[in-house]
């Protein structure tokens, strides 16, 4: 990989219009969720305080005027991981202002197939978010700024095929 995570953590803090995501994995294998990941499975109620790290960040840009959104391209049926990332992940930073789409492929074709996950800072500046086969995060590698044309087309195909998460999920909630 070609730049470290200090490289993605600042695009992540200095950002000043926009953070968008796209994900693309059925299953990510976090060890500091795995808690949550069983206690959601088991069928417990959500800590007060779940993802709170995040929720604060997520708030400190959208108290500022800017904007954090996301797209997953997913198919049903849902991943154990899937099904607890938008019960209890995706449902729970909405509350902090971050937006989230869906790309749902089950009856129609990937319009982004082999596009990996990544963050895209204010049309610009990309970080491809490397995975191993079980879903590891790797780590960030911060693209070159010349390749920002090509991320801007991932971003707005993803945006042009996906629907919002709550209308999404309104109707496919298991």
């Amino acid at each position: 990989m070609a730049s470290s995570s200090g490289d993605f953590v600042e695009l992540f803090d200095t950002f000043r219009e926009e953070a968008f995501r796209l994900e693309t994995l059925a299953t990510y294998n976090i060890p500091r969720s795995e808690r949550n990941l069983r206690a959601f499975l088991a069928g417990e109620a959500q800590p007060p305080d779940y993802n709170e790290e995040w929720l604060s960040e997520v708030r400190r840009h959208t108290g500022a005027g800017r904007r954090v959104y996301r797209v997953h391209i997913l198919s049903r049926p849902l991943t154990d991981y899937l099904r607890y990332e938008l019960a209890w992940g995706y449902t729970k930073n909405m509350t902090a202002g971050e937006e989230f789409f869906i790309l749902d492929t089950t009856e129609r074709a990937n319009p982004l197939e082999g596009v990996p996950d990544f963050w895209f800072f204010d049309s610009r500046a990309a970080a491809v978010m490397h995975y191993d086969e079980t879903g590891t995060f790797l780590g960030p590698e911060v693209v070159p700024e010349d390749r920002a044309p090509e991320f801007l087309r991932y971003r707005d195909t993803a945006l042009a095929h996906a629907e919002p998460f709550s209308d999404w999920w309104s109707r496919h909630r298991s």
